[in-house]
């Protein structure tokens, strides 16, 4: 026999864990649209921006480096790397004590770029940090941290 006080509670908290999913996609949606937008305009898309991100906060990485950091395979990387680098927008230098490794860091124009797509993205976090106030932020912060570390 089926306990309906138990499927009930069940289906309100999937209800409630299908309202979260639906908000961390729409909310991602929201932060990516506009420099998705920009990048279409110059032909890049979201793996490009990802990847000027993680050099302009981890600069003179290696490319394994920059894979670790990412968490993604070579094969990820490999060609929007190359087009960010033919198009002048990130610097590929052999380590002064290994030249096997490349060294890579953001040019100027690259990080005018990186700035430009990512200042959008932190100033709508100001925003919304600002109107929800330090407690949902600090709760935000707990509940992706803890998202985080459960995928690992």
């Amino acid at each position: 026999m089926i306990d309906l006080n138990k499927s009930s509670s069940l289906n309100r908290r999937n209800a409630e864990l299908n309202d979260a999913l639906e908000a961390i996609h729409f909310g991602f949606r929201a932060l990516i649209a506009k420099p998705d937008a920009r990048l279409a305009e110059i032909s890049y898309s979201r793996v490009h921006h990802r990847i000027l991100y993680f050099i302009a906060r981890h600069p003179d990485s290696s490319v394994n480096e920059l894979l670790d950091v990412m968490g993604v395979s070579k094969q990820y990387l490999n060609r929007p790397l190359r087009q960010l680098t033919e198009a002048g927008y990130v610097d590929v230098k052999a380590d002064v004590r290994d030249k096997r490794v490349k060294r890579i860091s953001l040019s100027y124009i690259g990080e005018k770029l990186e700035f430009e797509l990512s200042e959008e993205q932190r100033k709508r976090f100001e925003k919304v940090f600002k109107e929800a106030g330090p407690l949902a932020e600090a709760g935000w912060r707990e509940v992706m941290a803890l998202l985080i570390s459960s995928g690992k």
